[in-house]
């Protein structure tokens, strides 16, 4: 019998390696429990259940070895674990990690259970130490999630039955990779690295756990070599100190350099990296190391065709990145869903922007209830993700009518720039905006004519406010004048089928997308060059984000199809898409 291969056996943290790790992929025991009636029935203590599913992918996929579609409640894993010997020794904490599991999630280990997490997108862990035994330990997950229900957060996971228009296959409990992790008695819990390029210095903020007396140490290297130290005794679970560099290389598109960083406190040992850079927003313009950049960004929704949410490789991730890069493109909205760390590893290796979004789509937030279904996880996706050079933007909420709750959008605002005042923000994408909560004001326009398309916004060139509109079949419209629309950050998704696959009509469920099939390739490329160029003309206009890199099951907005073939020559899409801008002459 052929050895099974481990799916994603890649170190799933990259800012933050330790060498004392196990990752749990693979085979585990799987049951479906839609009457969630499985603590009474002690499936937490169960050695085994009626179906084995692939782990990390999700039991709607194909990778999963299930594709089991419909609604599922609950749903129940389990495996077991030997640990190296070293683990259980000299105090060592051992630390089970989950990578993404939608949407409540508890953990028993050996039948005892050893914590919960509420949020299908964010990385949790804990720590199991308490419940581990000699020899073998029984792992059992249980996930409980209702993506019906208007209280919980599920992005473009579809409501109905099957998926329809822009709403996708749903994804139920564990879509990303699960691993063991061990660490020393006193460890560090958490580094944020705050660059700032004025002053040649990396500034540090650590969490540290039971290390009272020692001393955290951080190197920083450059092409091997090194190029700055600091180091100071903990006092308490908390330091900050400034790590200054003696070789200042910047992190820029054309140039992501990245230095090397080794933190260290007593046995602990972690290996991380950052980037050195600068972001301001001013006139309308955004500026990176004091430099206008314009953001030619693509709306990425990060779906696979056998993965759903997950993409069957590390290499997969990077390639969906070099495939936006082939078609001229610096950057993307990671559109209504939390990418997972080793995609942002591979933007800050690549040069590539990214706005950090959430998935608020099926959360009622006009409902006080949005408060404790959306904070908490956003403030974890503010904590996992901070340090990544290639995210200069964050934003929460995407079209999101009047009926939401202005306290929340404020909340949003004020939190985030709390935690992370070094990027931009912006509150509600494309719709409506409330005064005081956002640096750009974004907005939607989905007309495919290139000619009205152009003058709507030839008005803000002159500083004078366009009139804009946003129109969908959902009811929701909003209509306005404003002077400070800088970025049009959803527009084009041209519906492109291939003659030979080409259906009778635009079926929001067989085959849909954003206005009328063109009649050939050269009529939507026609079309692609006018609505890009109505945007690098115009000086007032400094970012855009065209819909889509590819297309998503039925939806059929893609510059690539589903499964990753080019519609167009990327070489033709990448020169229409790259020339300069009117801000950058």
């Amino acid at each position: 019998m052929s050895k099974q291969v481990l799916p994603r056996p890649e170190y799933p943290r990259p800012q933050f390696v330790r060498n004392e790790w196990l990752c749990l992929n693979g085979e585990w025991d799987f049951t479906v429990d839609n009457a969630r009636s499985g603590e009474e029935r002690a499936l937490h203590k169960a050695s085994s259940f009626d179906r084995k599913i692939t782990v990390p992918f999700c039991p709607e996929s194909r990778l999963s070895g299930l594709e089991l579609t419909d609604f599922m409640s609950g749903v129940w894993y389990t495996r077991a674990v030997t640990l190296p010997d070293s683990w259980q020794k000299n105090g060592r904490r051992t630390h089970l990690h989950i990578g993404a599991c939608d949407y409540l999630t508890k953990v028993f280990v050996n039948g005892r259970e050893a914590g919960t997490h509420r949020g299908g997108y964010i990385s949790f862990a804990f720590d199991i130490t308490p419940f581990l035994q000699d020899g073998e330990n029984r792992i059992t997950v249980y996930a409980c999630d209702d993506t019906r229900d208007m209280t919980i957060p599920s992005g473009k996971q579809s409501r109905r039955y099957g998926s329809h228009g822009c709403y996708y296959t749903r994804t139920t409990g564990i879509w990303q990779t699960v691993w063991l992790e061990n660490t020393p008695a006193a460890y560090i819990k958490n580094v944020k690295i705050t660059p700032n390029a004025g002053a040649g210095e990396l500034r540090l903020e650590v969490r540290t756990v039971g290390a009272e007396g020692q001393t955290f140490r951080a190197e920083a290297f450059f092409g091997g070599r090194s190029v700055g130290r600091c180091e100071q005794t903990v006092n308490w679970d908390n330091l900050s100190l400034s790590l200054p560099l003696s070789e200042i290389h910047l992190w820029e598109m054309s140039e992501p350099n990245l230095y090397d960083l080794v933190f260290t406190l007593g046995e602990d040992r972690v290996e991380s990296y950052a980037g050195l850079r600068d972001i301001a927003f001013r006139d309308g313009k955004t500026y990176l190391n004091g430099k206008p950049v314009f953001q030619r960004l693509i709306l990425d929704q990060g779906f696979y065709p056998d993965g759903i949410y997950t993409a069957p490789s590390d290499e997969e991730l990077k390639n969906d990145i070099l495939r936006s890069m082939a078609m001229g493109y610096n950057g993307a909205r990671l559109h209504e869903k939390i990418f997972e760390p080793r995609f942002l590893y591979h933007a800050d290796r690549l040069g590539y922007l990214l706005w950090g979004e959430y998935p608020n789509w099926g959360l009622n937030t006009s409902s006080a209830n949005s408060f404790k279904a959306m904070l908490p996880e956003w403030l974890e996706e503010l904590e996992r993700d901070y340090n990544h050079p290639a995210i200069i933007g964050w934003c929460p909420l995407n079209e999101t009518p009047r009926t939401i709750d202005a306290d929340l959008v404020r909340f949003l605002y004020h939190m985030t720039k709390a935690y992370d005042p070094t990027r931009l923000f912006i509150d509600n994408s494309g719709w409506f905006h409330i005064a005081g909560t956002y640096d750009i004001f974004d907005v939607h326009d989905y007309n495919g004519d290139p000619v009205s398309f152009r003058e709507r916004y030839l008005p803000l060139a002159e500083g004078k406010p366009a009139d804009y509109l946003m129109d969908n079949d959902y009811g929701y419209h909003q209509h306005g004048l404003s002077d400070e629309i800088t970025f049009v950050s959803e527009f084009g998704g041209a519906r492109w089928v291939s003659p030979e696959k080409r259906g009778e009509k635009n079926d929001r469920t067989v085959s849909w997308g954003y206005g009328d099939q063109e009649a050939d390739e050269n009529a939507f490329i026609a079309r692609y060059k006018g609505l890009v160029d109505a945007l690098l003309d115009n000086p007032a206009i400094s970012a855009f984000c065209y819909t889509q890199l590819t297309d998503v099951e039925q939806e059929q907005n893609g510059l690539y199809t589903y499964d990753r073939k080019p519609k167009f020559d990327p070489a033709v899409i990448a020169a229409i898409t790259s020339r300069k801008a009117a801000i950058e002459e």
